[in-house]
């Protein structure tokens, strides 16, 4: 998903300065790097940057809630990227979590320090429409363009929930929403290797129910002449009873 992400963000060719919101143990941050760009991460979570510390990721480490806001200079980064977090911004189980106004918050604040034109890419899992709607709604008023891309929307295990917004007016092909994947209808590699070793399956399983039964007469009388042609032991000699179907005995 990182990779996606990255892919997403349609960055110019060189090395990039990237936030990383919701970094936890650094695993999307350690991509980034593999890629040349310089980053820094951000997580609510204490125990998940000392994970990250300990990992020694090349990424700077802020401790930091998205809901209460980015603390960056405005223009600071060539864009962001964030996995798997968006969606714990309208959670309300505190009396003092208000959903929509820790959202409003976090946009606000990242669009200031996203430089001109730079992207945002968030791959979150909502619950409903209305989450998706809420969370469109108020990046839109922070000054936000762009929308919701939903790779592989047939697929029950390989759909995904991407949020692509633009802080500003980008030039050419920059501009314009990128294409999802599997919305021609192809599938997933993974689904389709699985749809392919199925396949494998149901032709093994069937060319197993065609074999011709291992007890019958002919079969029998086969193998008793190699064992006599070995003559390592005592073979019964053939008769019309050979092979035959026995009562089953109660």
């Amino acid at each position: 998903m990182a990779y996606r992400a990255l892919e997403l963000l349609n960055l110019p060719p060189g090395p990039a300065f990237l936030l990383d919101i919701g970094c936890g143990s650094g695993l999307s941050g350690e991509i980034l790097e593999e890629e040349g760009h310089t980053w820094v991460g951000m997580d609510i979570s204490p125990s998940m940057l000392d994970v990250a510390q300990e990992r020694e990721v090349e990424g700077d480490l802020l401790l930091q809630d998205a809901g209460q806001g980015v603390g960056f200079r405005p223009g600071t980064f060539d864009g962001a990227i964030s996995i798997s977090v968006l969606q714990w911004l309208c959670n309300a189980d505190k009396a003092i979590n208000r959903p929509k106004a820790r959202i409003q918050r976090f946009f606000s604040t990242l669009y200031a320090s996203l430089r001109k034109g730079a992207r945002a890419i968030f791959q979150f899992y909502p619950e409903n429409d209305d989450q998706i709607q809420l969370i469109i709604d108020v990046a839109t008023r922070c000054g936000f363009e762009g929308g919701l891309l939903v790779d592989y929307p047939n697929s029950k295990k390989a759909k995904k929930y991407y949020l692509c917004l633009f802080a500003g007016q980008q030039t050419g092909m920059r501009n314009q929403m990128p294409k999802a994947l599997g919305e021609d209808g192809e599938l997933h590699p993974d689904e389709a290797k699985s749809i392919e070793y199925g396949k494998r399956r149901a032709v093994i399983k069937k060319s197993k129910s065609q074999r011709k039964s291992v007890k019958d007469k002919e079969w029998i009388n086969h193998k008793k002449q190699v064992y006599r042609d070995r003559g390592d032991k005592p073979v019964a000699r053939d008769s019309k009873f050979t092979g035959r179907k026995r009562k089953v005995r109660f």
